[in-house]
């Protein structure tokens, strides 16, 4: 029969609160921040880019999307987007201009702001897309709660107030 020493912590459990430490070290808020931040820019720029042939010139196909296919699911409804080029054009500059900010870090929040309404508009143009629009919300939302982190323009230039 072993006797075991009771000052010595069992194995499995020294590990456990060695691995969260090492999370701990990891897990830095201005690195969930950057990474909140970039993780929202990736598919707005994604698709923003692939609406766009030139300089402020929409494709043909981005157009047709507001004009024919896309339309907002509200009581009633569905009902077509008003004025269909406006709607696309404003969305192509936001789908490529609010990532840029947020990856950046200028002007956060208001970009994150901006992603977050646009979520809003996808979610009732595409209802069935509710658990990644979901998650696009709440890291858009984080970042408007919480800030652009440490590694950021707007740190730099004085936006250090941390919001509880």
């Amino acid at each position: 029969m072993s006797v075991m020493n009771t000052r010595e912590a069992p194995v499995p459990l020294v590990a456990m609160v060695r691995a969260r430490g090492w999370l701990a070290r990891c897990a830095q808020p201005w690195w969930v921040q950057l990474m909140l931040r970039v993780a929202l820019a990736v598919p707005f720029w994604r698709s923003g880019i692939l609406k766009w042939e030139g300089f402020l010139r929409l494709n043909d196909t981005a157009i047709a999307l507001f004009t024919d296919e896309f339309q907002l699911h509200l009581p009633g409804g569905p009902y077509p987007f008003p004025a269909p080029a406006v709607v696309a054009f404003l969305s192509g500059c936001g789908e490529v201009l609010f990532p840029v900010l947020l990856v950046l870090g200028i002007g956060t929040r208001f970009a994150a702001t901006g992603l977050l309404l646009m979520t809003c508009v996808i979610e009732l143009t595409v209802p069935d897309g509710w658990p990644v629009h979901l998650t696009w919300g709440a890291m858009a939302a984080a970042i408007v709660a919480w800030g652009p982190g440490r590694l950021s323009l707007d740190y730099l230039l004085g936006d250090r107030s941390p919001r509880s």
